[in-house]
């Protein structure tokens, strides 16, 4: 394992850090509602991403080898989900004095969409099998895991908030708004086409 973590580390970075469906509602929640409307939004998917970790690695693995259609009905219903918050994103009120919704991307939204996100799932599958010593250090290993992407979904998480709320200052028109909005929203179903590419 630590002749591992290095390019666990970086594996990390390149995965967690990058785009993705996670970031991309994280940055504009924080972007049209400030840091503190934000945090549910981080801790639903700081948590449930921990929790999907933890449970990919007491057998979900094997479950998805022998049964391969529940990974198909996962990505499907994660894409429909991220279709459904790109329309949200792109067609809610979008003038800088009013909220675009009265709630922001909740605790509960990002919490469960772990569990239906595909990129969080091929990414969670992936790390296991490239550093998961199933039949050695398999305990020590998976802790060692665990704790790296806890801190790597923390620092993204915050991150991608501070990017949002950092580019709110230049929102000095509607237009600004409603492009930023727009380019989340885009960026979401490029994800759901990048699922099936």
């Amino acid at each position: 394992m630590t002749s591992q973590l290095f390019p666990m580390i970086l594996f990390g970075i390149a995965t967690a850090f990058s785009p993705g469906p996670n970031n991309i509602m994280t940055s504009y929640t924080a972007f049209n509602f400030g840091v503190k409307k934000a945090i549910p939004t981080m801790l639903g998917v700081i948590i449930g991403w921990t929790l999907l970790i933890i449970l990919l690695q007491l057998g979900s693995v094997s479950i998805f080898q022998k049964y391969q259609f529940i990974q198909t009905i996962i990505k499907v219903l994660g894409s429909v989900y991220l279709l459904y918050m790109a329309y949200k994103l792109s067609f809610g009120s979008q003038t800088k004095d009013k909220k675009l919704d009265p709630k922001p991307v909740t605790f509960i939204n990002t919490f469960f969409f772990q569990f239906v996100n595909p990129k969080s799932i091929i990414v969670g599958l992936t790390s296991i099998s490239l550093f998961v010593d199933t039949e050695n250090n398999y305990l020590r290993d998976s802790i060692v895991l665990t704790i790296l992407w806890f801190l790597m979904a923390v620092g993204s998480q915050t991150g991608w908030c501070l990017m949002g709320k950092y580019m709110r200052k230049f929102a000095t028109s509607d237009k600004f708004i409603k492009n930023f909005n727009y380019t989340m929203s885009f960026l979401l179903i490029v994800c759901v086409i990048l699922f099936y590419v």
